[in-house]
């Protein structure tokens, strides 16, 4: 009897054990014009087309790195990419990146090639910089000829989902310009800069999913109480400026973001302060 009370208790913990590995392996969700995958870490990595491969200049971790990784565009295999749309990449913290489809499904070397890192579980990576956390467990980097391309703010960490969403411009047009400004007005390629590099984290007028950092047109616009140098040397060096939880609003070095587009960017919120 004594024997089969321990048998029992031993397969318990065992169905315990199991239950707890399944429990904590993350997983990365994809929804494509509305046909879901989950991917757990496990999948990923015993997948036959991931790979060994070298980030040579990491934007998150200011250096190189070896990641074992899975290609993007593999992961998008087969599915139908609704026209007109982006991809979104959200990540645990709220970040939310509005990434173009035709970037992350493009496979050519020659440009830059898209890859979900994955961190295993056994030999974890190091710590972001001035973080207690990695960049894991999902990371998208990219490797490739024009790597110097892909802005910062392309490369989202601690990501937990991929989503096909309509274009920023279509899905929230509390972002548009004024209709009557010329296609060629330099505002309307501060409201692109902005898209890209700023609503990963600020929404505005209320538009954007990023849940990191605040609105930046309301109640007011950052130009409505900074001078443009003083909102100009903000954005290049944020300094201790933090957001929601403990992401710190990052640099903007000249060669993420030049002086000419950080007051393209000043003057689109310049532009929407009259807009809300």
């Amino acid at each position: 009897m004594r024997s089969l009370v321990f048998a029992g208790l031993a397969a318990w913990s065992l169905m315990l054990s199991a239950t707890a590995a399944v429990a904590d392996d993350p997983g990365l969700d994809l929804t494509i014009g509305g046909t879901s995958r989950h991917f757990s870490r496990a999948e990923l990595l015993a997948r036959p087309d991931a790979k060994t491969i070298e980030v040579g200049k990491d934007v998150s971790y200011n250096g190189a790195m070896t990641y074992r990784a899975v290609p993007l565009a593999a992961l998008l295999d087969g599915l139908a990419l609704p026209a007109d749309s982006v991809i979104e990449a959200v990540a645990s913290d709220g970040f939310a990146a509005q990434l173009p489809i035709d970037l992350l499904a493009n496979t050519d070397t020659k440009t830059a090639v898209a890859w979900v890192a994955v961190e295993p579980a056994e030999k974890p990576w190091p710590s972001l910089p001035d973080k207690t956390y990695s960049a894991g467990p999902f990371y998208l980097v990219w490797t490739g000829d024009q790597v110097g391309m892909i802005r910062a703010e392309q490369w989202p960490y601690q990501m937990a989902r991929l989503t096909t969403q309509p274009s920023p411009a279509a899905r929230w047009p509390q972002l548009a310009v004024d209709a009557a400004l010329p296609a060629t007005d330099p505002i309307r390629t501060g409201q692109a800069l902005f898209v890209t590099q700023c609503l990963t984290c600020h929404k505005l007028n209320g538009a954007g999913s990023a849940e990191v950092g605040p609105d930046l047109n309301q109640p007011l616009s950052p130009t409505e109480y900074l001078m443009p140098a003083a909102l100009h040397a903000l954005i290049r060096d944020p300094g201790s400026v933090r957001t929601w939880p403990d992401r710190r609003m990052p640099d903007f070095p000249p060669d993420q973001l030049s002086d000419r587009e950080i007051d393209l960017v000043i003057g689109y919120l310049s532009h929407m302060a009259g807009r809300r």
